[in-house]
């Protein structure tokens, strides 16, 4: 490891970062890798690198084992013209974590635990979760031969709960308060030898820096005004704006792009903090919403979140269900199908265009955090159609469909 250290987000306190720790002692507030000052890109052949060799400088580690890794990251930045045009917007862009190894953005953030847990001897790993992170937490310790361990809320849905399974971790169905389940596994982990590598754990922010370094790059160092996050514990969206930090520190942009947070108004504890004023989350009741990706009552670093929109400048908005429906039928229509939960970006960019909050001179980037085949139970919201016809009236319905 580098001669660098954990850092409670809030109070300051200083921990190891040889050690597996995941909240402060003092505060109870999520504790961050030091921020890395000094450093450049790695312009060698991306075809061979890693997302780790590439940003060697701006990663934690002094070395690394690439094989322990499944080749995460390095997605593509899309811009849809068509409906950049239709929302009255100079740029729009999609960055596609649909095409991760897991379809989603975890795998980024999974990869940087596993490389900080074999460097630190743990054997045994394992995640509290029911969306992306269950199934990308199950591959990586295949992948390693680690003993795996996926804590899931107890009325988990078949449609979510095989793609867990067919990786043949220990999957465990908890009856309980799910909430509470995430701080539970920390102390159980502790006990037992187990690196839970939960939503927001230090390592995993690490990894989604990686987002922030390839859309600078991407975009040629020309920063977009706003970067949109579908939002649930908090770790991805610090792992961006940290990113964005760390390159600008080191001299490789000018500016920082304003990050907004985007939650479901079924579930949305940081936009209502943020809405209210306040400085902290409270817990949101009766968490209801087709984004079940991001539906998370209590996130873990909504402190630190409500922390980084403050020093960030940036924004928070929560959109209903309709709207959210509404963006991933726009969305696939420019041939990217995301879950729900990550058409919640567009629907925030939308809603946030017509109230002029963002204007028609502005780019923006929003982040498509996992793949609609994550949650397909959402087809039923969206008037899908199919013809029927014999092979011999078939000529006769092609021609009926190109007039």
């Amino acid at each position: 490891m580098k001669n660098l250290k954990l850092i409670c987000t809030n109070c300051g306190k200083e921990y190891l970062i040889d050690k597996f720790k995941v909240r402060c002692d003092e505060c109870n507030e999520p504790l961050e890798v030091e921020e890395i000052k000094v450093g450049k890109i790695r312009n060698e052949n991306i075809l061979t690198q890693s997302i780790f060799d590439r940003y060697r400088d701006f990663m934690p580690f002094s070395s690394f084992d690439n094989s322990l890794t499944l080749s995460e990251g390095f997605t593509p930045l899309v811009k849809p013209n068509r409906l950049a045009e239709e929302i009255g917007i100079k740029d729009v862009y999609f960055k596609n974590e649909t095409q991760n190894p897991t379809w989603s953005f975890k795998d980024r953030g999974t990869s940087a635990c596993i490389i900080h847990a074999a460097k630190i001897g743990y054997k045994r790993i394992g995640t509290v979760s029911t969306g992306n992170m269950a199934p990308s937490v199950a591959a990586y310790g295949r992948k390693n031969n680690l003993q795996t361990y996926v804590l899931v809320n107890s009325n988990i849905p078949d449609e979510k709960l095989n793609p867990i399974a067919i990786y043949s971790p220990h999957l465990i169905k908890v009856d309980g308060d799910y909430g509470n389940l995430y701080y539970k596994s920390l102390e159980i982990g502790k006990k037992n030898d187990i690196y839970f590598m939960n939503s927001d754990v230090p390592f995993r922010v690490e990894g989604s820096k990686t987002i922030a370094f390839e859309v600078c790059e991407q975009l040629n160092f020309e920063m977009p005004d706003y970067v949109i996050v579908p939002t649930s514990a908090g770790g991805n969206v610090r792992g961006i704006e940290k990113g964005f930090r760390e390159f600008e520190n080191a001299g490789l942009i000018k500016t920082i792009p304003k990050i907004i947070v985007a939650q479901a108004l079924g579930c949305s504890p940081i936009v209502k903090a943020f809405d209210d004023g306040k400085e902290t989350i409270e817990r949101f009741s009766n968490p209801d919403t087709i984004a079940h990706a991001i539906e998370n009552p209590y996130p873990p670093s909504g402190n630190q979140v409500l922390r980084m929109l403050k020093r960030n400048e940036g924004l928070a908005v929560a959109v209903n269900e309709e709207e959210i429906i509404n963006a991933q039928r726009l969305q696939a229509e420019e041939g990217i199908f995301g879950q729900p939960a990550s058409a919640v970006a567009l629907a925030a960019l939308i809603k946030l265009r017509e109230q002029n909050k963002i204007k028609e001179n502005d780019s923006v980037v929003c982040i498509v955090t996992g793949s609609g085949l994550k949650y397909t139970a959402a087809f039923k919201k969206h008037d899908l159609e199919a013809s029927d016809c014999k092979l011999e009236n078939l000529s006769h319905m092609l021609k009926k469909e190109k007039s």
